[in-house]
């Protein structure tokens, strides 16, 4: 009986990578998966930089926080430090958009969603690399996946800047 049971545990496992692969986990979807989420958030962060008025920047709707436009630079940021991270490579950026001016800061949120998308592109053959970000271990598409969410914090932060000043976020503007 035990003999019976060790083979047939023996079996599932050298199963388990062809059953992973029918169901298509076949390790080159994870990224491709997320990524229209990714370009989603972060277009809607973008859109809203773009929309935010120049003199509205400096927003704050307690002192405690970012303004409005530290956290599109942030995002700016925060998306190269993800994205190279994934790649296990050092980040590109060198400048810190959080003290930027609105062009400035549209630029980079701009030329953060290229870099990343070439990220995405890449990471599609190497969604299981491990990486180690942030101290913790975990693979490339986990690094990707930090991304969105981390995107999608801020973007919260945005709509509730911008509804505060009396605009429609990018999101809720209907047709995106």
């Amino acid at each position: 009986m035990r003999i019976a049971l060790s083979l047939l545990a023996l079996a599932s496992i050298a199963a388990a990578p062809l059953a992973a692969q029918d169901m298509g986990m076949d390790h080159k979807e994870p990224p491709a998966d997320i990524k229209p989420l990714h370009d989603q958030y972060l277009g809607w962060v973008v859109t809203a930089a773009e929309q935010t008025p120049d003199a509205e920047y400096a927003f704050k709707p307690t002192p405690e926080v970012r303004s409005i436009g530290q956290i599109f630079g942030h995002v700016a940021n925060s998306n190269y430090m993800f994205c190279s991270g994934a790649k296990g490579e050092k980040d590109p950026n060198t400048t810190d958009y959080e003290k930027g001016t609105k062009a400035e800061i549209v630029a980079g949120l701009k030329a953060a969603v290229a870099y990343c998308a070439g990220v995405y592109e890449w990471a599609n053959a190497h969604p299981h690399d491990e990486r180690t970000f942030f101290g913790q271990k975990g693979s490339v598409t986990w690094v990707l996946a930090f991304n969105l969410a981390h995107n999608s914090e801020h973007y919260g932060n945005v709509v509730t800047y911008m509804r505060l000043k009396g605009h429609v976020p990018p999101s809720s503007q209907g047709g995106m």
